[in-house]
């Protein structure tokens, strides 16, 4: 195959991933990047802008919203007579627990009255992979799985373990995260109605009894001791702008311990507080010390609550009406902020202590970038008294684990298996100079046999068993993610894909993009390994490289595609996770190349194919990960050897596949893959020239061949000086 052959298939594989990669519209079905009237977020007839009926089947006619957060009850007619056939939350109502994309997925959700699952549709979800990897009906599919079921029930992503009384659900290959979530938002949002409405019992805690010192504790002490806390929130954590003033700035703490109280409100102000509360209530002060958005917020005049603070304390939610807000007029304690904005709430709730810790929510109106569109999303902070406080200390409170921890402890043995998988080719790689200078030009098994084992294993384990394909649509994700606000759990529910990062980030600046391109990445070791097979099934003589001037310009494409994505990225980022289709990762690993459309099967099997005759196409001139990865090996650590003939010297760029030596001699490592073939032959004295001349002449001359040194060289043999004759 010529050259010339070689440049319009790679024209012609750029226009079919051009072609796979236009944005496709959803269907008039498709529930992605849904537009859904601002009203459902807010109107009392949730069921006027929502089809409540499609999850509550029989009901004819629903209710305003009800309770906190909100529900609405489904009727049918019945003789004449209404008739409660269940109720219908929104799971926004209840928690915007964040999917894959960094967006909830909206979720309309019906239970029977008996409490469970009757219905489930999803409204707007913003997940590219249901859009353009995974069917969206995948996602329904999973959610028809809780249908029947009752919301108390143990029910998570995994097998079913009766001995634990615990359901197990079939999880979506390639979307781990996005299903991880939803079963969060499904049990919370159930268990929030189910409470109200008592079909699950309201949990009923041991009130605190508190140790009171009769200290007089000033601002600093009280901040110092955790017994008062702060939430920020910045502006870009809303979609605006970054700045350095908060968007708002919130301190809050709880009323009823006697020192804490009196600090705050002095002993007067403290002992009327007490005097007006009932017993079994609970106060806790709200000040705001900078920023302009009011935390008492807008729904105080319309219906009565104020909508920007919450409670929760473990799955019971508190809300705060007309009736639970008290003036607070100052602060007592010496070295208090000034602050613009302040209340007092009482919680009115024997379910509630303040013995145990809870949860104090802001809610905040964002701005989506990319749509204009505004929605609440929770900024929260725990609170618990410290032991010294509290008589006996703290009680013992045994939390769930968070979805994160479950989906660690459930695949301990595969996490450690990949974690031994990324240390054993660390540790190979730190020992390459013992590896090289036991290979030669013609024998090089001593490097090859653990690199040939590690793409073997990176195919088969990583990327078909594990799916842990790295993407450039994680680099995206974590870039907004540092712009915006930071999820540490969005990322951690992939425990692979973690690690995985770990390595590349480490090992980037450590040696270069080419110990993860060259030996690691799934995509890049499976087509290495067809162009090995190729070449050793006979097919090695239409193999070929592209002349040096056409890969200096071709190999900029990558970098072109990486900074065209993240430039979409900053105006839409669904946008730019379609485009990230220039990668045939997802076809390849996590879909499958038979269950897309032709357009993404042709792509990713035409690069597979060209793979054979020319070595990493994909990774040398389109792939935007391996860009991303290139900049940042120019400041690694430690790169590979050359000698001072190495400018003259062509042997070890004939040889390169990557085509990473420049006619100088020199290594670009940011294009090289760290195969190791030049440093095979920078040891070997009969194919590195400079060594092979100098071998001939010792042994013409016959001089002792010494050993090579670090610098490439023969030791220098050096005359002794004959011993001086005895007297």
């Amino acid at each position: 195959m010529k050259p010339l052959s070689a440049l319009r298939g790679i024209a012609m594989a750029a226009v079919l991933a051009i072609t796979s990669l236009l944005p496709q519209s959803a269907s008039a079905e498709s529930a992605y990047e849904a537009k859904l009237p601002p009203e459902v977020n807010t109107a009392p007839a949730l069921c006027d802008y929502v089809p409540c009926s499609e999850v509550l089947p029989g009901a004819t006619s629903f209710s305003e919203r009800k309770g906190q957060p909100p529900y609405v009850e489904g009727y049918a007619e019945e003789n004449g007579q209404r008739k409660l056939v269940g109720y219908v939350v929104l799971s926004t109502d209840v928690t915007d627990t964040p999917a894959y994309s960094g967006k909830p997925v909206i979720t309309l959700i019906g239970l029977t009255p008996q409490g469970n699952f009757a219905g489930i549709k999803i409204l707007k979800h913003s997940e590219p992979i249901l859009l353009l990897g995974i069917p969206e009906s995948a996602l329904i599919k999973f959610n028809n799985q809780y249908l029947g079921k009752f919301v108390g029930a143990n029910i998570e992503i995994g097998r079913s373990r009766p001995e634990e009384d615990m359901i197990g659900l079939d999880a979506i290959s390639g979307a781990t995260v996005t299903v991880i979530a939803q079963n969060q938002v499904m049990m919370m949002s159930g268990a929030a109605v189910g409470r109200q409405v008592g079909i699950l019992e309201k949990t009923v805690r041991p009130q605190a009894k508190f140790i009171d010192r009769s200290r007089k504790l000033d601002w600093a002490t009280l901040v110092e001791e955790g017994v008062v806390q702060r939430l920020t929130v910045m502006p870009e954590q809303v979609g605006l702008e970054r700045g350095k003033d908060p968007f708002i700035d919130l301190w809050y703490g709880y009323l009823n311990h006697p020192e804490v109280g009196r600090a705050i409100m002095g002993d007067t102000g403290w002992r009327d507080l007490m005097a007006r509360i009932q017993e079994g209530e609970h106060a806790l002060f709200v000040i705001r010390t900078a920023g302009r958005e009011s935390f008492k917020g807008s729904g105080f005049v319309r219906g009565g609550i104020y909508d920007r603070v919450q409670l929760r304390q473990g799955q019971d939610v508190f809300t705060f009406r007309d009736l639970d807000y008290y003036n607070l007029y100052g602060v007592s304690a010496p070295g208090a902020p000034s602050f613009t904005e302040s209340a007092i709430f009482i919680v009115r709730s024997s379910s509630f202590s303040g013995a145990f810790p809870w949860k104090f929510i802001f809610l905040g109106n964002r701005v989506d970038r990319e749509t204009g569109a505004r929605t609440f999303i929770n900024f929260d902070k725990e609170y618990w008294l410290p032991d010294a406080y509290l008589e006996g200390g703290r009680p013992e409170v045994k939390k769930p684990d968070a979805p994160w921890v479950r989906v660690w402890k459930t695949r301990a043995l595969e996490i450690v298996l990949f974690s031994a998988l990324l240390i054993a080719v660390a540790v190979v790689y730190a020992k390459r100079d013992t590896l090289t200078r036991r290979s030669t030009r013609k024998n090089k098994w001593p490097v090859n046999a653990f690199k040939y084992s590690a793409w073997i294993i990176s195919i088969g384990f990583v990327g078909f068993g594990l799916l842990a394909q790295p993407s450039i649509t994680q680099v995206l994700t974590w870039f907004h993610s540092l712009l915006f606000k930071w999820e540490w759990e969005l990322f951690l529910t992939d425990p692979f894909i973690f690690l995985f990062w770990i390595f590349i980030i480490v090992t980037v600046f450590v040696w270069g993009r080419g110990l993860f391109c060259g030996w690691l990445c799934p995509f890049g070791s499976l087509s290495e390994l067809l162009y090995k097979v190729g070449g050793a099934i006979g097919l090695k003589r239409f193999q070929f490289k592209l002349p040096m001037k056409w890969h200096n310009r071709l190999k900029w494409v990558k970098y072109a595609v990486f900074f065209g994505l993240l430039a979409v990225s900053m105006f839409s980022m669904g946008l730019a996770e379609k485009l990230a289709e220039v990668e045939p990762f997802k076809t390849t690993f996590l879909v499958g190349l038979f269950n897309r459309s032709w357009p993404y099967t042709l792509f990713a099997a035409g690069l597979l194919g060209l793979s054979i005759f020319m070595e990493r196409p994909f990774c040398k001139y389109l792939c935007p990960l391996g860009a991303s990865l290139a900049m940042p090996s120019t400041f690694r650590w430690f790169g590979l050897r050359r000698k001072q003939e190495c400018d003259s010297c062509k042997a070890c760029a004939v040889g390169c596949g990557s085509l990473a030596i420049d006619d100088k001699g020199r290594i670009d490592h940011r294009e090289c893959m760290l195969c190791l073939d030049c440093m095979v032959l920078y040891t070997d004295d009969h194919a590195c020239p400079p060594l092979a001349q100098e071998r001939k002449r010792r042994t013409k001359d016959g001089l002792a061949l010494t050993p090579i040194g670090k610098d490439g060289y023969y030791i220098p043999i050096k005359p002794v000086a004959p011993a001086a004759p005895r007297a």
